[in-house]
């Protein structure tokens, strides 16, 4: 019994090999355009008016929204950040978010990581969930913050900052 115990442990050890655990940190930036015949973050339904309303509860947007390098929307450019978010609390003081961050060039090209949770939106800092992940960043567990660092309402355009810290197997 001891044997086939034994024997039965070394296989699945030997399925689960999946390299090494590494931790990884990445910055980036997320550009998000709230209007206009490029608009990359859109309200699912009626919204109110021009003007991106996500504190109203219940309402529902979709994104697929530019990540570069820098905060500057010519910087080298790494991907989309796409998914959807709903404001959830009644108070709309929070909104829930699925969103996946599909990476495009460098050496991430083809990986993709998966992030969502409870956004609490008033707060200068919101942190969500690393659940999984593809390709470089394969098993992802982990945390991202996330912080708009500019908000221009007349362009309906803003810039968010996203530091993601994960461990993974490469």
């Amino acid at each position: 019994m001891l044997t086939l115990f034994l024997a039965i442990f070394a296989c699945a050890e030997s399925t689960l090999d999946h390299g090494f655990l590494q931790e990884t940190n990445i910055t980036l930036y997320v550009h998000d355009y709230f209007s206009g015949p490029n608009a990359t973050t859109i309200a699912i339904g009626n919204p109110s008016d021009d003007h991106w309303v996500s504190d109203n509860f219940g309402a529902m947007y979709c994104k697929d929204s530019p990540m570069t390098e820098t905060a500057d929307p010519e910087s080298d450019y790494v991907g989309r950040a796409q998914g959807t978010f709903v404001s959830a609390a009644l108070d709309g003081s929070s909104s829930q978010v699925v969103l996946s961050l599909v990476f495009e060039t460098n050496q991430f090209q083809g990986s993709t990581l998966q992030v969502q949770g409870a956004g609490a939106q008033f707060q200068r800092v919101r942190e969500l969930s690393v659940v999984a992940g593809t390709g470089e960043f394969r098993y992802a567990r982990g945390y991202a913050t996330s912080e708009t660092i500019y908000y221009d309402r007349e362009a309906n355009y803003s810039v968010a900052e996203w530091n993601i810290t994960m461990e993974h197997y490469n």
